[in-house]
């Protein structure tokens, strides 16, 4: 096992962060995951190893085929949770959100993802975000968002097998999305990877694995449509499966689409 230093946030202290090289993440050997935060209104972002798995699924749709070895050969972090409105109002000055209280809508709260999102509206928040803050924050890679969400397992859904337990879905949401972190987190301490809200990944869309990468890097296209991953707060079981995608429009955004942030770390 090797160990990696990061300096992060603008005191700059040294994490010793456990790296996993050349072998798969298991439950047996799973580092504790150290937490930072850029800003008081940034996401809180947790530091990931290095890692193989098997990305995708043979007994689920095509897209989803044929599963791949992936090796994650740089270190990286991820959002603990989707992005809120509350952070994204302190960044943008508005809320593009559904269920924010309009006409005719519910009001979840500041500390409910942020939806009807595009990937577009992503982009110019990490724009914004990485202006203020000075750091290089990003979507992850499709295949960075599955090794999170996998978190060292191969369970149905992010984390566990029993679907209830980690996702806001079409059975429990009441038809509207919920505060993030509020059920069970998976192996790597993340929350609502699968349900809650779909979240755009920086991937262009392909029709299937064939060609895809094999060392967690986003997989380029014509960017005509990009991936989202998850499910939502109106999916059923099928759309909560770890392996399972959709394709979405970079220009438009929907009530039960968000997003969460990823960050290379040295």
């Amino acid at each position: 096992m090797k160990y990696a230093q990061f300096v992060i946030a603008a005191s700059i202290f040294l994490i010793h962060t456990p790296v996993i090289a050349d072998e798969t993440v298991t439950g047996s050997n799973l580092p504790k995951f150290r937490e930072f935060q850029d800003c008081s209104d940034c996401s809180v972002m947790v530091a990931l190893p290095v890692g193989s798995f098997d990305m995708g699924s043979n007994n689920g749709e095509a897209n989803e085929k044929p599963v791949h070895r992936v090796t994650i050969a740089q270190v990286f972090a991820i959002g603990k949770t989707e992005v809120t409105q509350g952070q994204w109002k302190a960044i943008m000055g508005n809320n593009p959100s559904h269920f924010s209280g309009g006409l005719f809508t519910r009001n979840c709260g500041e500390n409910c993802p942020v939806e009807n999102v595009s990937w577009d509206d992503v982009q110019d928040f990490i724009q914004k975000l990485n202006a203020r803050t000075g750091k290089q924050y990003r979507l992850p890679s499709e295949a960075e968002w599955e090794y999170a969400c996998r978190a060292g397992g191969q369970q149905k859904y992010c984390g566990r097998d029993d679907l209830g337990n980690v996702a806001w879905d079409v059975s429990n949401s009441d038809d509207m999305t919920h505060p993030v972190a509020q059920k069970q987190a998976n192996a790597f301490g993340l929350y609502d990877m699968s349900g809650n809200v779909w979240e755009w990944v920086e991937d262009s869309w392909h029709d299937n694995y064939n060609g895809a990468p094999t060392d967690g890097s986003v997989w380029q296209g014509d960017g005509a449509k990009r991936v989202l991953r998850g499910g939502s707060w109106n999916s059923g079981p099928q759309g909560t499966l770890a392996a399972y995608r959709i394709m979405g429009r970079p220009a438009e955004g929907e009530h039960d689409v968000g997003f969460r942030l990823a960050r290379t770390l040295p």
